[in-house]
Order: C-alpha cells, then sequence, then structure tokens
C-alpha cells in the first residue's frame, strides 16, 4: 500500500534527474547484472518523470543531468553530446507548453562536454548554450573510479585523476566566462581530488553530486561505518570552499549497497531515513542548508524506492528543519545554483 505523503504542500524543486530510451538494457539477457542494478528503469522519459512528479508531491520544477542518452549518431566525436542537450530541450519546451500540468520539467540542463580537450572545449561548450533554448547551466565530467574494478563495473570509463589534470583543468577553465557551474560525480576515496579542484578555481559554482557516493559494495562491502569518519572529514574540508554546494541524494545506488537496495518488501521511508541521515545532516550541518539540495537521481535510485517515498524520506530527515531550511533544501538552492525561471 502506498505511503502517505508528507507535507503535499511543500514546493519541490528536483535538481538530478535523468532521461533516456535503453533498448538493450536491463532486460536484455546479455546485459551485465550490474547494470540492471543501476539503471532499473530500461525507459524514462516525459510520460515516467510526469507520472513520479505527479505521485503526491509538489514537485514544480526539475533540472535534467546527463546520462550519455541521445547523442548524435555522426559528426565529430566531441560534438555528439549536443544531441542529447537538443532532446531535452524539446521535452522541456513540451512541459513548458503547460499539457503536462504546471510544474516544468527540464528547466534547467546539465549536459556532457570533454574538458580534456582543453581549450578546444569552448565550440562545444557554445553550441551547448545556443541549443539549450535558454535552459542550459553547466557541464557534467563524471570522474568516478577505484582501483578495485568490480566497484563499477562496466561504468568504469576513465583513469584515476581526471579533476588533477591539466588538460582538464584547461577546458575547466572555460566554464566561468560562460557563466557554466559544474557538476562532479566521483567515489568517496577520490573526496581529496575535488577539494583540491574547488581550492584551485574558486570562481566556478561546482555542485557535488550524491554527498560523493559513499561506497559499500565489492571490496567495501560491510565498510560504510568505518569509512564514515574519512568521508566526513572531507565533506567538513570541502564544504570550506564557498564555491561548492551539494547535492542530498544518491543513497538508494547500487555503490552504497545500504540494506534497502533491491529489498524485498521495498523499505519504508522511515527505514530509508535511518540509513541515509548520518550523511545527509553532517552534509547539511558542514554546508548550511542554503548550500545543500535534496535530489531524486532518478530513475536510478528506483532500485531503492519509489518517487513518492524517496521524497517522504527527505521529509523524514528534515522534519527538526526550520521553514527558511525546507525551502532552501527542496527548492530554493536549487533554483539558485542553476538559476531557474519558474
Amino acid at each position: 500500500m502506498p505511503e502517505a505523503i508528507l507535507e503535499p504542500e511543500l514546493p519541490i524543486v528536483d535538481p538530478h534527474h535523468h532521461l533516456w530510451n535503453r533498448p538493450a538494457a536491463p532486460h536484455d539477457p546479455n546485459a551485465h547484472p550490474f547494470i540492471t542494478a543501476i539503471e532499473p528503469a530500461q525507459r524514462y522519459l516525459l510520460d515516467e518523470l510526469v507520472a513520479d512528479t505527479t505521485s503526491g508531491h509538489n514537485v514544480i520544477a526539475t533540472v535534467f543531468v546527463e546520462c550519455s542518452a541521445f547523442y548524435k549518431a555522426d559528426g565529430p566525436p566531441a560534438m555528439r553530446p549536443i544531441g542529447e542537450t537538443e532532446f531535452v530541450n524539446g521535452v522541456a519546451a513540451m512541459s513548458a507548453s503547460g499539457l503536462y500540468g504546471d510544474f516544468r520539467a527540464c528547466a534547467g540542463i546539465v549536459g556532457k562536454a570533454d574538458l580534456q580537450l582543453g581549450d578546444g572545449v569552448a565550440p562545444v561548450l557554445e553550441t551547448h548554450i545556443k541549443s539549450g533554448g535558454g535552459r542550459f547551466r553547466g557541464i557534467r565530467n563524471s570522474a568516478s573510479f577505484d582501483a578495485d574494478k568490480d566497484v563499477l563495473g562496466p561504468l568504469n570509463r576513465v583513469e584515476a585523476g581526471l579533476y588533477k589534470d591539466a588538460k582538464f583543468r584547461e577546458g575547466f577553465r572555460r566554464l566561468a566566462p560562460l557563466g557554466l557551474s559544474f557538476d562532479a560525480w566521483l567515489l568517496e576515496p577520490q573526496l581529496p581530488d575535488l577539494i583540491d579542484l574547488a581550492r584551485a578555481f574558486p570562481d566556478t559554482t561546482i555542485v557535488l553530486d550524491h554527498v560523493g557516493t559513499p561506497l559499500g559494495r565489492a571490496s567495501y562491502t560491510g565498510k560504510l561505518p568505518e569509512r564514515f569518519p574519512g568521508w566526513k572529514a572531507n565533506i567538513q574540508e570541502l564544504a570550506q570552499s564557498p564555491n561548492v554546494v551539494v547535492k542530498l541524494g544518491g543513497l538508494a545506488m547500487a555503490f552504497c549497497n545500504f540494506p534497502s537496495f533491491l529489498a524485498e518488501p521495498r523499505a519504508p521511508s522511515t527505514q530509508l531515513a535511518k540509513e541515509w541521515a548520518p550523511y545527509i545532516e553532517t552534509c547539511i550541518e558542514a554546508f548550511g542548508a542554503e548550500r545543500c539540495m535534496f535530489e531524486s537521481n532518478f530513475p536510478v535510485d528506483m532500485g531503492s524506492c519509489s518517487y513518492a517515498t524517496l521524497w517522504n524520506a527527505f521529509k523524514h530527515i528534515a522534519k527538526g528543519a526550520s521553514a527558511a531550511e525546507k525551502t532552501a533544501l527542496f527548492s530554493g538552492t536549487a533554483t539558485k545554483v542553476y538559476r531557474l525561471e519558474i
């Protein structure tokens, strides 16, 4: 039986979701089992997003974050991610018509550009902006890496130290002059790399995705408690850079491997809140509510819960916050950071 929606009138801006159509996964019997775990939805497009955002909570707008979907099939490889921005801007235009309700899907767009192109990334960034219909807000380059290849499985895509790479940083310098932010996805042991990047580029807004992705799978299985103090120290250090904000979510993913992941029956929001609270509360204490934003990370986090249950869990965690803090956590920070017009 679905849970009752907590605080149904509280406005929410969901600052992190994806859209994709994966014809070969996860239902392909030859698909890697880990892909099945982290991409539980084969199709997640506007209809699926609308169904989730209208499932009881007051979601007024969303931000799309790149997921290597709908790239151009031809042309220069560096320019192929532009196809994703073109597609998402079309979805945003459909939503802006009002035919899907009052909420605004993809009011902000975060795309992909290979910053290792160095100064050569400039035309890619400029084309993203032109293709985004006034909605393009930033770039995400994931640096996720671990020496244990079983941690990421088929998602092993980059080598160690991307955020310290000289050519990457040459490209990174191009963001701030264009008014673009940077979303960072990396794993908990890599947080010192992001601390260094934030200090080197104090004028660029950096968004830490998924509270830095604590690890509890492969060689990290069962080690979340013993690794928590190190994660916490790095979060507190990262918070010293005022240009950094953090997304509170992603803890329903396979990488964290909480007991609620793929649990049957599905875990209630109270259990999710108990599992996630130490990480989320640490981030809020370190950064302040005005530099934190709850995120859905859907459809990836569908592996642990429904959209409605996820936001209930966040509301359990934030129940002691003031009205101003709740506004920041659920909508204000996202609106400010991604400069949304809603």
